[in-house]
């Protein structure tokens, strides 16, 4: 018997392949994006991804991607993946999350009750290449300063802020032990910490230079150290927020008690009771529990055995479709409301569809044929620690999967459309470390430092690739518009 031989090549062999690849994928070439003249029409995708959603929340999802260009690309996932098709790439493969805008990093509770930042979605997960996460990452920070009013510096620099902190921190983890790159995070403590040293860098830098001049750069080093400050203000906030979001917090939102017994509350089309999903499914109310029962045993049967012990000290008490984030709407998601000892003992898990990564359509399949565990086995293996309840199942309909999760562990995350330049610039630099830490877990660390170099021309290179997709995002989210108000796509606004 024989098994799968692993090439184990030398740091040099690994250097090799990382200077081979920057020369036949010179890192300029990712500067200077031209959308493909034979594109797709950006519309015509999301229809193509309509087409398997909840045709009552289709609109809902359509009303959320018209506010600003900065919604629409959080839901255009599948039209930037089809952009990215084709573009340089230097060959070095990651497991990738697929989605990496930055409102899919947050805050949230590792096991030992700890808050740790990182990348909180993977709907899209796949492994490909490392370019594909970079850029959008990017181009999400180019949008949200636009989206914020920042000037055409301060978008730039926010940008290349979050470029910059990757390049760097790939070439911190290529210098590092295998084991420490595992065990690399980034936690509350230290988010603080640096929030804190930052403050007092700018202020200091603000007194050395009001002692040398006067006049109206004094009025602007004042301005960034109060913004600096505001900023660890907000921070200090989020982290305290997160800290109280938990089941019982969400029993106090999402629950209501009838009789003695706690239920879901019916809040429609966001939450609507598993009581009053009758007529959507065409399955009785009792039906409805059932199938959620018997998901819950084959779900429990995803968990390592001591995880699975402690899910069945808790019995389901009610559930819930209840609509989620802006990239997923449309999507089938629930919420379970289970109960410990007592009714002081709840615990809500969510349950969100996993269909076909939209990155499939260009890339090699997943070797995982379920795509609720595609989504968990890429979690596990990008983030520094997962939800203890984290699992999959296959649905009740032939090819719906379903992953399962804790709906709030002291999950939180920044109010990115509220930020200032100091703000959104630092955020960025998080953005950024936390990314590479995460590829640098699945590809090859020292390759892809090599490729990247010690110079700023990677980093330049995909600033310029942002402000050009910024500016295609722009007339994708207007021409989105304009199929709205000629009623080719149905829309509802404010919900």
């Amino acid at each position: 018997m024989t098994g799968t031989r692993i090439a184990h090549p030398s740091v040099d062999d690994r250097k090799a392949r990382g200077a081979d690849a920057r020369e036949l994928t010179p890192v300029s070439s990712h500067a200077g994006w031209r959308p493909a003249t034979d594109r797709p029409d950006p519309v015509a995708l999301l229809e193509e991804q309509n087409l398997t959603r909840e045709p009552d929340l289709v609109p809902v999802r359509h009303g959320r991607m018209m506010v600003s260009p900065f919604t629409f690309y959080r839901g255009a996932a599948k039209i930037m993946a089809a952009d990215l098709d084709g573009t340089p790439t230097s060959g070095l493969v990651v497991q990738l999350c697929g989605d990496a805008h930055l409102s899919n990093f947050g805050v949230f509770a590792s096991p030992e009750r700890r808050l740790l930042f990182d990348l909180n979605d993977f709907d899209e997960t796949l492994p490909g290449p490392f370019e594909y996460d970079v850029k959008r990452m990017a181009a999400s920070f180019t949008i949200a300063a636009r989206n914020n009013g920042f000037s055409k510096p301060d978008t730039w620099a926010s940008t290349l802020a979050a470029v910059t902190a990757y390049r760097e921190a790939m070439a911190e983890f290529a210098g590092m032990r295998t084991m420490d790159i595992w065990y690399a995070h980034l936690d509350e403590d230290e988010i603080m910490h640096g929030i804190r040293a930052t403050v007092a860098g700018t202020e200091k830098q603000a007194k050395g230079k009001n002692r040398k001049r006067h006049g109206s750069k004094d009025h602007a080093d004042k301005k960034q150290g109060k913004a600096a400050r505001r900023a660890e203000k907000i921070a200090q906030k989020t982290r305290e927020k997160a800290h109280r979001r938990d089941s019982l917090q969400a029993l106090s939102k999402l629950g209501e008690q009838v009789e003695g017994r706690y239920r879901i509350v019916s809040q429609p089309p966001i939450v609507v009771p598993e009581r009053d999903l009758a007529a959507t499914y065409g399955m009785s109310a009792d039906e409805v529990g059932q199938a959620v029962r018997d998901q819950l045993r084959a779900y429990r049967r995803s968990l390592q055995d001591d995880r699975r012990q402690l899910l069945e000290r808790f019995q389901i008490v009610d559930t819930a479709r209840k609509v989620v984030g802006v990239g997923s709407v449309g999507t089938r998601a629930f919420i379970a409301l289970l109960q410990g000892r007592d009714a002081g003992d709840p615990l809500f898990l969510q349950v969100k569809e996993a269909t076909a990564s939209v990155l499939e359509d260009h890339l090699p399949k997943s070797r995982y044929r379920q795509h609720g565990e595609r989504v968990v086995q890429g979690q596990r293996m990008m983030q520094a620690a997962s939800d203890i309840f984290l699992g999959w199942t296959k649905g009740v309909d032939e090819n719906r999967f379903y992953y399962w999760r804790q709906l709030r562990d002291m999950k939180g995350s920044a109010e990115v459309e509220m930020m200032e330049p100091f703000g959104l610039t630092y955020y960025a630099r998080l953005c950024g470390w936390t990314l590479a830490r995460a590829h640098a877990r699945s590809g090859d660390a020292v390759a892809i430092s090599t490729y990247l170099g010690d110079d700023d021309a990677f980093d330049q290179a995909i600033t310029d690739f942002s402000a050009r997709y910024a500016d295609r995002n722009e007339q994708d989210h207007a021409d989105f518009v304009d199929a709205v108000r000629a009623g080719r796509v149905p829309a509802v606004e404010g919900v």
